[in-house]
């Protein structure tokens, strides 16, 4: 038991300093006191297994890593730095997208067949990247906005492919479409009083 106090205390303030967070910052935020986290880190005290997880969650790892010694291995990105990766690697391939769809259109254009048309179809594909990776690193509400987004934008790009035939009723179709994301995503609409 003893060497596992000391990992934790050892993990806990090697991840707390890598995070560039006081002991009081990291105390604030885990809704406890300065001096419980300094007792966790000279290994005078063990935080809860709710807390072990709490304080996991935080620094983006595992309650084992938090056990184990650790000394071999590197120290996991803070979250900020890996949020800032997760933007960088989403745009990135959203550019991407974009490139391919200028690729296509140079390519198009160089046998003298102007196709704007990929730039009307990057943009779904550019809001299904996105939903792809706010599926994975995104909040709930950044899904719903992005699922709205291309609900709406396939509609409209179907009415801006099929322009000549006037039918714009086909954006009612797309209501009951939303309606059906609101629900499935639980947003509430609150009533005025």
């Amino acid at each position: 038991m003893d060497q596992i106090k000391q990992n934790v205390a050892k993990n806990i303030a090697r991840l707390r300093t890598s995070a560039h967070l006081t002991q009081a910052e990291l105390a604030q935020r885990l809704c406890y006191s300065d001096k419980a986290v300094s007792k966790w880190e000279r290994g005078e005290s063990i935080p809860d297994i709710s807390v072990l997880k709490q304080i996991a969650d935080l620094f983006g790892v595992t309650v084992d890593y938090l056990i184990t010694d650790t000394t071999d291995e590197s120290i996991p990105l803070p979250p900020a730095n890996r949020r800032r990766n997760h933007i960088i690697i989403t745009l990135l391939s959203l550019a991407g997208v974009w490139f391919i769809a200028l690729l296509i259109f140079t390519v198009f254009y160089t046998m003298n067949r102007v196709e704007w048309m990929t730039f009307l179809f990057a943009v779904p594909v550019s809001l299904i990247v996105g939903l792809v990776f706010a599926s994975i690193w995104g909040t709930r509400m950044q899904r719903f906005w992005l699922v709205s987004a291309l609900i709406w934008d396939v509609f409209a790009t179907v009415y801006i492919l099929t322009i000549h035939l006037n039918i714009w009723l086909l954006f009612v179709a797309a209501v009951p479409c939303q309606i059906a994301a609101i629900l499935s995503f639980g947003i509430r609409i609150n009533r005025l009083k």
